[in-house]
Parts: C-alpha cells; structure tokens; sequence
C-alpha cells in the first residue's frame, strides 16, 4: 500500500480533490462563463485524473517491461467508473447536488482523450528516455 501512495501521490490528490469538490455542497457564485460550464469543468477534472495517472504510471514502469492492462485499468476504467459512482452519490445520497448522465459523459470524455493524448504522445516520449 505505502508502495502505491509512494507511486502515484498527484493521482491520489487529484482522486480525493474530485470525490471532495463532487460531494461538497456548492458555493452559490453566479458567475458562468457560458451555458453548460460545469461540463468543461467535469471534462477537465476527469481528464486531468486519467492524465496524471497516466504520466505517473509510465515514470513509475519506463525501465521495466510494461503491462498496459494495469495502466488501461488505472487511468480509463477506474476514472470512468469513479465519474458514475459520484453521479449516482450525488442523485442518492445528497440533497444538494444532483446526478447528470452529462457530467458523466463529460468525466468519460475527459478520461478518453487523456489516455489518447498519453498514448500516442506521452508513451513515446516518456519510453523513449
């Protein structure tokens, strides 16, 4: 366990910075930049999420022979899954904040075009050192 904290420290922030901000009871600030802000907002999150682990995971395993399964696991199911576990507390278990499935497909974008970024521009650098 304290090998994986050790491991993915920025990724553990950013999980327990989101399960906060997803749970929290929002501030009433008026201020929105356009209609549908807050999935911008969503998207980031999930895809800074799934970034993150993706470039820890790849300093953490450059010098060995990687398993993909554990990064694909790691910075796309686990992201995708936390984004709709949250939707679904914040529908049943607060009285403050309500479940969108477009937060979700929003998270799961975010998630999406990270890994993409990371594979195809990330992996090849990060290995390549």
């Amino acid at each position: 366990m304290w090998r994986f904290i050790k491991s993915y420290p920025f990724s553990i922030i950013l999980f327990l910075v989101i399960t906060y901000l997803s749970l929290m009871t929002p501030p009433k600030i008026g201020i929105q930049l356009f209609r549908n802000w807050d999935k911008v907002v969503h998207f980031c999150m999930y895809g800074g999420l799934s970034g993150v682990f993706w470039i820890e995971f790849l300093l953490n395993h450059r010098n060995n022979k990687i398993n993909y399964i554990y990064a694909v696991l790691g910075a796309v199911v686990y992201p995708i899954l936390l984004g709709g576990i949250l939707e679904l507390c914040q529908k049943y278990f607060t009285r403050y904040r309500s479940g969108d499935w477009m937060d979700f497909l929003a998270n799961s974008s975010g998630v999406i075009l990270a890994s993409l970024i990371a594979w195809f521009f990330l992996r090849p650098l990060i290995i390549k050192t």
